[in-house]
C-alpha cells in the first residue's frame, strides 16, 4: 500500500500549469496568490521551498487560436506566456521556477515516463470513438454529456473516431480508492472529496492518450505518427520541472500541494496518481481544488464583458489590496463573488480602520517620545501563533487571516484601554513597547498575504522583518520613522 511520506524541512507547491489560449484573469490570480501565500509562509518557517508555476502550451485549442491570430503556435504561446509573467511580477508572486510544456526538459521526461508506463504493460493500441471538447481538451462518453454538450463547460463537442493509444486507467480503480482511504488529506478540501470517490467507484474507463490529426504537441515516443494527448503530458510537468530522478527530484518529490481549480480536479486527483502508480512513482501528498469566482453574481465571460483583469485592479487599488481581498472575502476553497463594492468595503474596514489606523497612530505616538521603548510584555498572550500555523497547514487561509486580525483588534483595544496619549515616563514607555513589539510581529504575520505592506510597516518601525521564530516579544530595537498611511480610504459617490 502506497502511503505518503513526510519529508521535513522542504515544501514543494505547484499552481496549475495554465492553458495559454487567452490572457490571465482574476481566477488565475486567485490560485497563484494563494500558492504564493503558502510558499512565503513556509519560507517564514525556515523550510526550503520550491514554488512552481507554469504554462500548458500544446493542444488543438492552441493550434486553432494561433491560426485565428495569424501566427505559428510557438510565436502565439510565447506572447501569452509573456503576459502571464507580467501579471505574476505585478502581483508579487515569488515563484522559484516557471515551467513550460514546450521546453525540452519537459518533452524529454514525458517521453521517458510514457516508455516506463508502456514497459509496465499499461499502454495499448485501439480505436477511440466518442466525443471531444476542444475548449477543455477532454474526452466524453454519450452518458457523460449533458444535453448533448460538454458536462464541464457546456459547449459543443465533436464526434471523434480514430486509431489511438490508451492508458489502462481502469486497472487502477481499486488502488486509487484504497489510496484515498489511506490518505484522507489527498483529496482536499473535504467538500470535494466525495464527488471524486463516487466517480471512481462508478468505474474508470481506459484513457485515450494520443491524437493523430494534431500537429502541435509532443511526439508520442512509441509511434511518431501521433502526438501526446495534452492532459496526459501536461501533468508530467510537476516532475519534469524537477528533473525526474535528479537530485532536486529526490529532494522535493512528492509535491506537498497541487493547488488547482475544481474544474481540473479529476485530472489531478485521478489520472495523475494513476500514471504515477504505473511508473512506480510516489503520488503527491495533496490535491487541493478550490472554488470559482463569479463577478457581480454572474459567471466571468468575454461575451458579457465582465472578465476581471488583475493588473487593472492592482493598479487602481494596489497589489496588496487585491491579494488581501481575494483571500479574505470568502473561506478559502469555496466559491465566491467578486464585486468592486465588496473590495472597497474591505479597504475602508479592515485595511484602513484596523491595520492602517493602528500602525499610523502607534508611529505618531512613538515618534514624539524621546525615551527608550522598554517595558513588560502585557499583550502577547492575545496572539495565538500556533492556531495561525495550524490554519495555514490545513490551507484554511481565510481563517488564518482572521486569527491575525484578532490580534490586530486586541492591540487596538489595548491602545484604547490604556490611553497612551494621557501617559508619561515609564508608563508611556511600557505601553509603547507593547504596541511597537506587537506591530513588529504583525508585520511578519501579514507578510505572506501583503508583502509590500509588511515591508513598508517594518521600514517605518525601523526593524527587519524576520521570520516566525521572531514572533515573540523581546527588546524593541527599531528606530521609528512615521511615513504616510498604509491605505487610503475610498470615498464612494452614490
Amino acid at each position: 500500500m502506497v502511503k505518503v511520506a513526510k519529508k521535513k524541512g522542504k515544501f514543494y507547491i505547484t499552481t496549475p500549469i495554465y492553458y495559454v489560449n487567452d490572457q490571465p484573469h482574476v481566477g488565475h490570480a486567485y490560485t497563484t496568490i494563494a500558492a504564493d501565500i503558502l510558499a512565503r509562509w513556509h519560507r517564514l518557517k525556515g523550510e526550503q521551498v520550491l514554488f512552481l508555476v507554469g504554462t500548458d502550451e500544446h493542444g488543438e485549442k492552441i493550434e486553432a487560436a494561433a491560426a485565428r491570430a495569424g501566427k505559428v503556435p510557438q510565436e502565439f504561446v510565447d506572447e501569452i506566456v509573456g503576459r502571464f509573467k507580467d501579471v505574476w511580477k505585478k502581483l508579487n508572486i515569488s515563484y522559484d521556477d516557471f515551467a513550460r510544456t514546450t521546453e525540452k526538459r519537459h518533452e524529454n521526461v514525458v517521453s521517458k515516463l510514457i516508455e516506463k508506463i508502456n514497459e509496465n504493460g499499461d499502454i495499448y493500441k485501439g480505436e477511440y470513438e466518442g466525443w471531444f471538447c476542444v475548449p477543455d481538451e477532454s474526452f466524453w462518453t454519450d452518458l457523460q454529456l449533458k444535453n448533448g454538450k460538454c458536462p464541464e463547460c457546456g459547449r459543443e463537442v465533436q464526434k471523434v473516431k480514430e486509431e489511438a493509444y490508451f492508458f489502462r486507467l481502469s486497472k487502477y480503480q481499486e488502488k486509487l480508492l484504497k489510496f484515498y482511504e489511506k490518505n484522507p488529506e489527498f483529496l482536499s478540501p473535504k467538500l470535494r472529496s466525495q464527488e471524486i470517490i463516487n466517480r471512481v467507484k462508478g468505474g474508470l474507463k481506459d484513457l485515450c492518450i494520443t491524437r493523430v490529426a494534431l500537429k502541435w504537441g509532443i511526439p508520442f515516443p512509441l509511434d511518431k505518427k501521433y502526438v501526446d494527448y495534452v492532459w496526459f503530458e501536461a501533468l508530467v510537468i510537476y516532475i519534469s520541472a524537477l528533473g525526474w530522478l535528479s537530485k532536486d527530484f529526490k529532494k522535493f518529490w512528492p509535491a506537498d500541494i497541487h493547488l488547482v481549480g475544481k474544474e481540473i480536479n479529476w485530472f489531478h486527483a485521478v489520472i495523475w496518481p494513476a500514471m504515477l502508480f504505473s511508473a512506480g512513482i510516489e503520488p503527491p501528498k495533496k490535491v487541493y481544488a478550490h472554488g470559482w469566482w463569479t463577478v457581480d453574481g454572474r459567471k466571468m465571460s468575454k461575451s458579457i464583458g465582465n472578465v476581471v483583469n488583475p493588473i487593472e485592479v492592482a493598479e487602481k487599488y494596489s497589489t496588496d489590496v487585491l491579494r488581501y481581498f481575494l483571500i479574505r472575502e470568502i473561506p478559502f476553497g469555496e466559491d465566491g463573488d467578486y464585486t468592486e463594492k465588496a473590495l472597497i468595503a474591505r479597504i475602508n474596514g479592515e485595511l484602513v480602520a484596523d491595520l492602517g489606523n493602528l500602525i499610523y497612530r502607534v508611529l505618531s505616538l512613538a515618534e514624539k517620545f524621546d525615551g527608550k521603548f522598554v517595558g513588560k510584555d502585557e499583550i502577547s498572550k492575545k496572539l495565538n501563533l500556533k492556531k495561525i500555523d495550524e490554519h495555514m497547514e490545513r490551507l484554511e487561509l481565510t481563517a488564518a487571516l482572521l486569527e491575525i486580525w484578532n490580534f490586530i483588534h486586541a492591540v487596538n483595544k489595548y491602545i484604547t484601554d490604556n490611553e497612551p496619549w494621557k501617559l508619561k515616563g515609564k508608563e508611556l514607555a511600557n505601553v509603547l513597547y507593547n504596541i511597537l513589539e506587537s506591530c513588529r510581529i504583525i508585520s511578519i504575520l501579514i507578510y505572506p498575504f501583503m508583502p509590500e505592506t509588511a515591508e513598508r510597516t517594518a521600514l517605518q518601525l525601523g526593524v527587519k522583518l524576520g521570520s516566525l521564530k521572531d514572533c515573540k516579544f523581546s527588546k524593541f530595537k527599531g528606530k521609528v520613522k512615521k511615513g504616510g498611511y498604509l491605505f487610503n480610504k475610498i470615498e464612494i459617490s452614490e
